[in-house]
């Protein structure tokens, strides 16, 4: 009896190929796939410069420290005589206390210096606090020929960082922020229509929140170290503010050209209380003169 061994068939020539192509066509897909990737690999990698083009953040070191006492009067700065360059300071003053300011002399060193000046030729001394924004900001350093006002500054350096953009980097973001006051800015014309006319009123921000209208249009150039407190009392004194309807009509009589409505506007916003700076000067880095 005789047996027949049949060897079973390979795979069919086509299912080997399915599985193994050709190694030519490999390498002629391969070669095709690195031509094609490489510039879309090339287009979605940032370029190596990207990170060095953004700039550095600004540089907040305390590089000095002023002090800046404030008072409350219960009457009105009145000079002694027309003569007088300054008026009488209160003689029955209740003092509100002390601000030490660190001031960020490397993010913009012209407004620093400037303001230092003011604060060691106590240029600032007896004037007011003149505008006062409740929940946000007030306002000091006004120049004029008025009581309380800031006479004339001389001998500051003209201040080139008001037109660069990278002074205008730190935003009003919490309460405490020292900033030059450009935007809401209301020195007399004739005064800033003078070729030597140097900007010296300043803001401080009293919060609770952010002051985001006052970002890119003020400089930020140092806060408050000590005496947050003192800034709040400020912040606390009432203000006149008309009605509703007067604010209404101002407006009105303003979009007409009315110049009263201007200077009814200037009323708007002043403290109540006479708020002013009774000294100021250098303070060291224990926060005393």
């Amino acid at each position: 009896m005789g047996y027949s061994v049949t060897t079973p068939p390979g795979p069919p020539r086509i299912l080997y190929n399915h599985h193994h192509p050709n190694p030519k066509s490999i390498t002629h897909l391969t070669r095709r796939s690195l031509l094609l990737s490489a510039p879309l690999s090339l287009t979605l990698q940032p370029p190596p410069s990207s990170a060095a083009a953004s700039p550095p953040p600004p540089d907040t070191t305390i590089t000095d420290r002023v002090f800046m006492d404030f008072s409350l009067c219960p009457t009105y700065f009145r000079p002694l005589s027309s003569a007088d360059s300054k008026p009488t300071l209160c003689p029955d003053s209740v003092p509100l206390g002390r601000l030490v300011l660190g001031l960020y002399g490397h993010h913009v060193p012209l407004t620093v210096s400037n303001f230092k000046s003011m604060c060691t030729s106590s240029a600032y001394k007896g004037t007011l606090v003149h505008k006062l924004f409740p929940g946000q900001f007030f306002l000091a350093g006004h120049q004029g020929d008025k009581p309380g006002d800031v006479r004339r500054p001389t001998g500051l350096a003209r201040n080139t960082e008001t037109v660069d953009s990278k002074a205008f980097a730190l935003t009003h973001s919490r309460p405490g922020l020292l900033s030059l006051n450009l935007s809401e800015n209301d020195d007399e014309d004739d005064i800033k229509l003078d070729p030597d006319y140097r900007n010296v009123e300043f803001l401080i921000t009293s919060g609770p929140g952010p002051c985001p209208d006052l970002d890119y249009k003020n400089i930020v150039f140092g806060s408050v170290l000590e005496g947050l407190d003192v800034v709040t009392a400020i912040a606390a004194i009432p203000t006149y503010r008309p009605s509703e309807k007067i604010q209404q009509f101002n407006d009105f009589a303003e979009f007409l050209g009315d110049e009263r409505a201007m200077n009814a506007r200037a009323l708007w916003n002043k403290p109540l209380k006479t708020v002013y700076i009774s000294d100021c000067g250098l303070a060291s880095f224990s926060g005393r003169k």
